[in-house]
């Protein structure tokens, strides 16, 4: 298989080229050259923002595409116009934040979604992804188009921060905000898992979108502590509290307690309780919190001295101070 990856230099994008190498595809990266590229990849340089971005990719033929672009759909418009007579097929990596807000829980590939233009320059992510979407279907349409709305994705990597955060967080030791309740489900991809199930997908030929994350209840808020805990070594307390507590606090779910939303809430039902079952059918197998935490954790343990790995903000020190004073104060019952 002769795979092209438009970018595929850092996280979820390098998974999937890293997969597709250890495959043994022949595979070529596309890209600006911000990040060095795996090794065993054939590379091209081009910025598709720039009128002549795309040179590099002239007289090149494909029998897949793989394009993780979250900026302006007209880029993707551009780039799937230019290859839509030299390659195959088409995967997008676009979002679950195409479907129209708020998405209830259960929500599956059917349901309503954003308003996207796929001829916009950039806008908010949202119209971004969908435009996108819809920039490749006019393109290669449908037969040969695979959409893969992801989810929260996590592992090695990760440019957001969110596990990662908690990790550090988990580290330093001491009494730790745990949001609670801990058996709240939560609902993520590794990005390794994605990448193989996108790959395998492409080999069997799979087209129409697909929501791209484990199912809900993985793991809960429990358990992904609990791992980070193990993994670190950390004799941290992880001090539950409930939601109400940690809103009381003014303590933001999600921005400043990452991953965590309040269960029954609008974002909880929006990002962990999705319906994935037509991914799920299709051959994806998510691997257990354990091992995401260990590796990412690993990753993070093997970066050189001075380099910093991406961290979401997180909830600063004197609001978690502040919260947990609240919680010790019996603004809500502990172990919650």
């Amino acid at each position: 298989m002769k795979l092209l990856l438009l970018g595929g230099t850092d996280f979820g994008g390098r998974a999937v080229a890293e997969a597709a190498r250890d495959r043994g595809w022949e595979v070529t990266v596309f890209h600006r050259g911000e990040h060095p590229a795996p090794a065993g990849v054939r590379v091209l340089r081009g910025d598709r923002t720039a009128s002549d971005g795309l040179a590099a990719l002239a007289g090149g033929s494909w029998d897949a595409v793989v394009d993780t672009w979250s900026a302006g759909p007209a880029a993707v418009r551009d780039t799937a116009r230019l290859l839509s007579g030299r390659a195959g097929r088409y995967a997008f990596v676009s979002s679950r934040s195409v479907y129209a807000w708020p998405a209830p829980a259960g929500l599956d590939e059917d349901g309503p979604l954003a308003e996207g233009d796929p001829d916009a320059d950039a806008t908010e992510y949202p119209a971004d992804k969908r435009g996108a979407e819809l920039a490749v279907l006019r393109e290669f349409g449908e037969e040969r188009t695979l959409i893969v709305r992801a989810g929260l994705i996590l592992g090695p990597r990760e440019t957001p921060g969110r596990l990662t955060w908690w990790l550090d967080r988990v580290a330093r030791g001491g009494r730790v905000l745990a949001p609670g309740p801990r058996d709240t489900p939560l609902q993520y991809v590794d990005a390794r898992d994605l990448a193989a199930w996108l790959l395998d997908g492409l080999d069997a030929g799979l087209h129409g979108p697909y929501n791209m994350v484990g199912p809900p209840g993985h793991t809960t808020m429990g358990g992904l502590l609990d791992a980070c805990l193990r993994v670190t070594g950390s004799d941290a307390e992880l001090c539950w509290t409930p939601p109400e507590a940690v809103e009381a606090a003014g303590v933001e779910a999600w921005s400043e307690l990452p991953i965590w939303a309040p269960p029954g809430s609008e974002l909880h039902a929006a990002v962990h309780a999705g319906d994935v079952s037509r991914a799920l059918a299709t051959g994806l197998r998510c691997r257990p919190v354990l091992d995401t935490v260990r590796d990412t954790w690993a990753w993070r343990q093997a970066l050189p001295d001075g380099v910093a790995p991406p961290l979401a903000d997180g909830v600063p020190a004197e609001k978690e101070a502040r919260a947990l004073a609240g919680e010790a104060a019996g603004s809500g019952p502990s172990g919650a």
